[in-house]
């Protein structure tokens, strides 16, 4: 039971951040491709997730996750355009 209940984790995880991702593409008006805008969300998502930590903020729920992950991804990309000039 354990491990399918981690693989259904997991696969939300992604679902939700491929979901961010998109989002703060459209967002930012990236000019990434989707596959890219995707695994940023991914990344996002989990970086976010960890620095509200740190300052002590949770978002709970779904939105709450989509939220953490789009804002995530949106840093990501910002960050990204950086490094790439």
């Amino acid at each position: 039971m354990s491990l399918f209940g981690g693989l259904v984790n997991l696969i939300v995880s992604l679902v939700v951040g491929g979901l961010c991702g998109f989002l703060a593409g459209i967002i930012m008006k990236s000019k990434n491709g989707i596959l890219v805008n995707i695994i940023l969300g991914i990344v996002g998502g989990a970086v976010a997730g960890a620095l509200f930590g740190v300052i002590g903020i949770s978002f709970g729920g779904p939105i709450g996750s989509i939220i953490c992950g789009t804002v995530g991804a949106c840093l990501l990309i910002f960050l990204y355009r950086l490094i790439k000039r």
